[in-house]
């Protein structure tokens, strides 16, 4: 991942490791707290991606000083307070959409070389 140049691209992020990419994926509908982004990851990939505590943490420390995501306050009242919440900034919404079109061209070219299985 890019960090410390003052306007980087999104495309200076790619390619993204499959933990920053499906972090993104899970915060691109909201917020969401670390516990919350585990659970949907394995939930989106039927369990094929699990990210420990160590992965998710490092990733998400690394992916603020990036500038991808940003802490998020607390969604309410009833929200558990030592909880830390994570939500997409605007560059990492850009930095998902190059990563998801870059992935789509490279499903194509499979399909065009038949080696595409679909699930």
């Amino acid at each position: 991942m890019a960090s410390g140049a003052a306007d980087p691209t999104p495309e200076s992020f790619l390619p993204l490791t499959a933990a920053v990419f499906h972090i993104l994926l899970a915060l691109a509908d909201g917020g969401k707290h670390g516990y919350a982004i585990m659970r949907e990851v394995e939930k989106e990939t039927a369990g094929a991606v699990r990210m420990g505590p160590g992965t998710l943490y490092g990733s998400l420390d690394r992916m603020i000083e990036a500038g991808l995501i940003e802490e998020a306050p607390s969604p309410g009242r009833d929200a558990d307070p030592r909880r830390r919440y994570y939500r997409m900034s605007d560059l990492g919404r850009r930095v998902a959409r190059q990563e998801a079109g870059r992935l789509a061209k490279s499903v194509r070219a499979a399909k065009a070389k038949r080696l595409f299985l679909p699930a």
